[in-house]
């Protein structure tokens, strides 16, 4: 699609524009087209800023689930032969699920050209300071703030002087001493060069300014028969120093715990064709297993049949029946925890059927039902290897607190997440939860305790879940995510 210019915009308009697209972290040009498309399909909003539209997500469920946030960082290209590597990098980046806006310097465009990194970012590239697309909203401001950390790859030691003395003469140095985030430089140059004393007395500014390096390396250079220290570092090093810094490392209060979790359906097979099944998609408890996860813990999450992808750093076991599911949890045992979230069908036909069962004139053939193996009563009485802490899940219809105490007496276990699954609140299957979780009394068992939480989404749940199951282990907590 061509470039989009729109002249003779009021004020009331552009600042709406600015502030819509900050919002929605994207740029005045991207957000028109947002707005354009909405208008064709008749989806327009009141022209006021405080009214942006929800954030919507492409990704599948099993992509959100227990997914890495998205980041941004506006990536300045400078004009050296390490240059080249800023490709890698983008694609490095990419790879960590952090969106990059490039700038290129003009001496960069030397190196690499702007369909390239365009290519790779999937971005439009900014190179002019004065450029009347983009600076009618100051959009050397908007490159400057509107993401989470800058990063110079190369930083030639022209651009280190700049920010160190304070010039802003071009659009990659104005953006420089615009910003308010964190700034990574990845400086690359001739050896002679990074040990002059300018640069030295550069560098040792910039550090005490806060500014942040990464390299140089030491290895051959460019130029025939230099070699020393100067190499940009390789674009894997730069993108994991930039994830560390938009990343930190994250409390890890359930290291060296192991941690089962069940989660969907399980299918019950009446013939080779048809089974009995419960209405679940599985994301609460794989959201759960990934929540565990992120805390340290070893997790297995033995799963029904779902159409999710497996979270990243988990084992996980793939069954079909409720008796299957039993026996991979058996096997997983001993745990100092265990969730039972799988919503498992409590009968099974007697006598599966080894062809298609058929219609006859005298109606439907009978089916004898009978009672599934109980999972979370059978690992909450266990005498030996029974987890610590044996949490289950109570997905009812009505009566919701009565029948999730009802159910924390007679499984045995010690907490219940209890939610209400009626068709009007599209529980099953949907991406929020509302639950209420019901425990014993520590000091007196007889004593039972209702927290009830607002609506989430079910990682959102997940992750109180995992804070309330740190502070019970560990007497720790861990702050839940809003």
């Amino acid at each position: 699609m061509a470039s989009l210019t729109i002249r003779k915009l009021d004020e009331g308009v552009k600042t709406y524009l600015r502030l819509r697209s900050a919002k929605n972290r994207r740029s005045v040009e991207e957000e028109v087209r947002v707005i354009l498309g909405e208008l064709i399909e008749g989806r327009e909003e009141p022209l006021t800023p405080f009214a942006a539209p929800p954030a919507t997500s492409t990704a599948s469920p099993s992509q959100r689930i227990g997914a890495v946030p998205v980041a941004s960082i506006t990536l300045i290209i400078g004009g050296g032969i390490a240059a080249y590597k800023s490709l890698d990098l983008i694609r490095r980046l990419k790879e960590r699920r952090i969106e990059v806006r490039c700038v290129l310097t003009k001496a960069a465009q030397q190196f690499v050209t702007p369909l390239a990194v365009s290519a790779l970012s999937h971005e439009r590239i900014y190179t002019d300071l004065f450029d009347p697309q983009s600076e009618f909203d100051a959009g050397h401001i908007r490159l400057a703030r509107d993401c989470d950390l800058v990063v110079v790859a190369p930083a030639t030691a022209d651009l280190m002087a700049k920010l160190a003395n304070g010039h802003a003469d071009d659009l990659a140095s104005a953006i420089l001493l615009a910003t308010n985030r964190k700034i990574l430089l990845a400086p690359a140059m001739n050896p002679l060069m990074w040990n002059n004393a300018a640069t030295r007395r550069n560098v040792a500014q910039l550090q005490r300014d806060g500014v942040m390096l990464i390299g140089p390396n030491s290895g051959e250079m460019a130029e025939a028969g230099e070699a020393g220290v100067g190499r940009m570092s390789e674009a894997i090093e730069i993108a994991t120093a930039a994830e560390r810094l938009l990343r930190p490392p994250v409390p890890r209060p359930l290291a060296g715990k192991r941690v089962l979790i069940t989660a969907g359906p399980t299918h019950e097979p009446i013939d080779p064709v048809r089974y009995i099944a419960n209405r679940s998609s599985g994301k609460q408890g794989f959201a759960i297993a990934a929540a565990a996860q992120a805390a340290g813990a070893e997790v297995i999450l033995v799963s029904g049949p779902v159409d999710l992808g497996d979270p990243q750093g988990v084992t996980v076991k793939h069954v079909e029946s409720a008796r299957q599911m039993l026996e991979q949890v058996q096997a997983a045992l001993p745990a100092d925890i265990a969730i039972f979230a799988a919503a498992v069908a409590d009968w099974r036909v007697a006598n599966e059927g080894e062809q298609k069962l058929k219609k006859t004139s005298a109606g439907m053939p009978p089916l004898q039902l009978v009672e599934n193996p109980d999972i979370l009563a059978t690992i909450s009485k266990l005498a030996d290897k029974r987890p610590p802490l044996v949490i289950g899940f109570a997905a009812e219809t009505e009566h919701l607190i009565d029948n999730a105490k009802s159910k924390l007496a007679r499984k045995g276990c010690d907490w219940i997440v209890a939610n209400d699954v009626s068709p009007a609140t599209g529980v099953m299957g949907g991406d929020r939860n509302t639950v209420h979780l019901i425990s014993k009394n520590a000091e007196n068992n007889a004593e039972i305790t209702v927290d009830s939480w607002p609506v989430m989404t079910k990682e959102q749940v997940a992750i109180e879940l995992v804070a309330h199951i740190v502070k019970s282990v560990t007497g720790k907590s861990l702050e839940p995510a809003s």
